[in-house]
């Protein structure tokens, strides 16, 4: 027969174990928080790059919101090795998964087409979808 106090340890220590790894699985899959104060700063700067009468600003902005939005991802640690994979594994953390989707497309245009160009309406249109998804990841 097994001693009451052996058989008492045991079951606290077994209680002990299961406490621990289900507190391991929970920890481990938080993202981390990022500083909100120095993505708003740098988005503040973004926004106030764009001069309607300066089309280069406009593709300087788009680019520099996409950078943006790649340090957050890549900050909450969702996974890939380019951005785009790591929009992906995003997916269900966006509001308007589109939105977002399409402000990075004509950022790769403008980055790998030498005809591409955007108006300024595309470009605030582009902004406002960076704008959302730094929202919903949580740097903003």
């Amino acid at each position: 027969m097994v001693d009451p106090g052996r058989m008492l340890l045991l079951v606290a220590i077994l209680i002990v174990a299961v406490v621990g790894v289900v507190y391991l699985a929970f920890a481990t899959k938080r993202r981390p928080i990022l500083d909100q104060s120095k993505y708003q700063a740098h988005w503040l700067e973004i926004e106030h790059s764009v001069a309607k009468d300066n089309p280069a600003s406009w593709q300087l902005a788009i680019m520099n919101a996409d950078k943006l939005l790649d340090q957050a991802l890549r900050e909450r640690r969702f996974n890939g090795k380019t951005m785009g994979e790591r929009m992906k594994s995003a997916q269900s953390t966006w509001s308007n998964a589109n939105h977002v989707w399409s402000a990075h497309k004509i950022r790769n245009q403008l980055a790998h087409e030498t005809s591409a160009h955007v108006t300024y309406d595309i470009t605030l249109r582009a902004l406002s979808a960076y704008k959302h998804g730094l929202k919903d990841v949580g740097a903003i």
